[in-house]
């Protein structure tokens, strides 16, 4: 059926093409509006232009051009009304203009480095070096030894080198709690230059950005080069926690769980005089946040948590944008009208097919065997529903009003709900925040809602039997009906079924994560509840678990705090 709507929408677009190319012609050759001229710092250049090409590769008709700009432009480039910049924190520390529009589009971070073929290069892996003898080792020149750093007796003095960037020294100087004019090591001009004195000196130690070190051609670490672990508990080992130092990509996802220190972490930003108020920017921003998230990684930097993504999100779309109608006076054809109205019968019966479809494949299990464990396999995701990262999902009914409710993976985890508080009708609700709280036996969990709008029905049945939710958590076990604020635009942000599937893959690996680290370090009781022989997750895992487990689930799990 769609697939005929498609073809005698296409035929009839072919049929009146010629009329619209005279009148389009004239408007869409050479319209500004439909280009984008983007600035870099020469450190986000690679990261920039990668973001443009692929952009500009999923829309065709947008003109977009990148170019560097260096530190004594600044200035000048900010005075320029609407300059759309891409900024490391290096550069942004030299703005002093507290009215420049700014938003987080990433993270980079500070390294320590070491030559890999040190030859305490084990003994190091295993210890790692605490944040307390990286100051004393910074602060007293008597204390520069590999002898002092492990406490082995050892004598061999350390070089250490840094690159002569005011950025990374205030960064290294936050993290160790020194004035940052006492960061005096040899400086070096750039971190290419520091890689080649780290390579030539096998007891050397250097500080440099992830980008210095990143060999973009197979996506690792440069030869002859290793990380100094951090021994942020300072407990004289690298713990099961602190094992993120052995590859880049291990080392990348260590940084955006938290699992290293926040204060050698740096934002990257997009810069502006204003706000950007040109409809293409904003959506080439938004898809920064979004699709262009995963091209981070890659060029040596760290993607934002979903906290730090809505958080800029909100940040781009704090006001509405007004679109002012055009002047023209010429008439628009009966074509085009006819048009919008076949357009519009498609999505209509394109939402009727998908709420066919959903209808078909959502399995009510309700009458089904308990699992002991679950895994991805045993997760339900239903084709024709948006899902966000707080393991809520959305669906547009025929009328234009939202059903929104929990995933299946969320209730696997929480096992049976015996209570849920929600917001009334007529409230309105964000996105980004917590919009319900789910009970069991006095523990409770807040979730945070998958987009914004205003509550038109909840779901009473909930009041009174909420096992619905776990039973049937995408239809009987709906949680609110809403009237979305801005439909279109939230669901940039939301993810299909199949690329949920793909997410869920990575969020049962950061699931083992909580279980292993949190749990089983801090609450040495509850270790023979969590994960089993194999690493299987127990059905309904949270059940059993105490209250301050579940105020750690929604800290470390749900919210990805640091």
């Amino acid at each position: 059926m769609k697939t005929k709507i498609l073809i005698f929408i296409a035929f009839y677009l072919l049929c009146f093409s010629n009329v619209s190319n005279q009148n389009a012609f004239a408007s869409n050759n050479l319209n500004l509006k439909d280009s984008i001229s983007i600035l870099s710092s020469p450190d986000l250049y690679n990261l920039t232009s990668n973001w443009v090409k692929e952009y500009s590769n999923e829309n065709h008709k947008i003109r977009m051009k990148v170019s560097k700009f260096t530190a004594p432009q600044i200035g000048s480039i900010l005075n320029s009304e609407g300059k759309l910049c891409f900024i490391s924190n290096e550069y942004y520390s030299s703005i002093n203009d507290e009215s420049v529009w700014k938003m987080v589009v990433g993270m980079d971070a500070i390294v320590p480095i070491i030559n890999s073929r040190n030859p305490f290069f084990d003994e190091i892996s295993q210890q790692g070096i605490s944040q307390e003898k990286l100051s004393q080792f910074i602060d007293d020149q008597n204390k520069q030894s590999w002898g002092t750093l492990l406490v082995n007796g050892q004598k061999n003095p350390i070089k250490y080198f840094i690159v002569n960037n005011e950025s990374i020294k205030k960064g290294i100087a936050n993290f160790l709690k020194l004035d940052w004019t006492k960061i005096n090591g040899i400086n070096v001009e750039s971190g290419a230059k520091m890689i080649l004195e780290i390579q030539n000196d096998p007891y050397a130690i250097g500080f440099c950005e992830i980008t210095s070190i990143l060999d973009v051609n197979n996506q690792s670490i440069v030869q002859g080069i290793g990380l100094l672990p951090i021994d942020k508990n300072g407990n004289g080992k690298i713990d099961y926690n602190e094992k993120i130092y052995q590859d880049l990509n291990t080392f990348l996802r260590g940084v955006w769980v938290g699992k290293y220190p926040k204060d050698l972490c740096k934002n990257i930003y997009s810069i502006s005089s204003i706000k950007p108020t040109n409809n293409n920017e904003i959506a080439f921003l938004a898809w920064v946040l979004s699709n262009g998230q995963q091209f981070l990684n890659p060029n040596g930097f760290v993607d934002l948590t979903s906290g730090q993504r809505q958080a800029s999100i909100d940040k781009l779309y704090n006001k509405e944008i007004v679109v002012k109608p055009s002047n023209s006076r010429s008439a628009i054809p009966i074509a085009v009208l006819i048009l919008v109205a076949l357009i519009a019968l498609f999505f209509i019966v394109d939402i009727t097919i998908q709420w066919v479809r959903r209808e078909k494949n959502i399995a009510n299990d309700a009458n089904s065997i308990p699992l002991t464990f679950f895994d991805e396999k045993s997760i339900l995701v239903p084709d024709g529903l948006y899902f966000d990262k707080s393991h809520t999902w959305a669906f547009m009914e025929k009328d234009g009003v939202v059903g929104i409710g929990i995933d299946d993976f969320l209730q696997h985890i929480t096992g049976p709900i015996t209570r849920i508080k929600m917001k009334n009708p007529g409230e309105t609700i964000k996105k980004g925040e917590h919009f319900l709280t789910l009970i069991q036996e006095g523990k409770q969990l807040n979730i945070t809602a998958p987009i914004s709008g205003k509550i038109k029905a909840q779901n009473k049945k909930l009041s009174t039997n909420s096992s619905i939710i776990n039973s049937s958590p995408y239809s009987e076990g709906w949680i609110y009906m809403i009237e979305p604020t801005n439909w279109l635009r939230d669901i940039q942000f939301l993810i299909v079924a199949k690329g949920y599937k793909e997410w869920l893959r990575m969020e049962f690996l950061h699931l083992k994560d909580f279980l292993s680290i949190i749990v089983r370090a801090n609450y040495a009781e509850e270790n023979q509840i969590v994960l089993q022989d194999g690493g299987e997750i127990k059905n309904g895992i949270l059940k059993d678990l105490k209250p301050e487990i579940w105020e750690d689930f929604q800290t470390h799990f749900l919210e990805g705090s640091k």
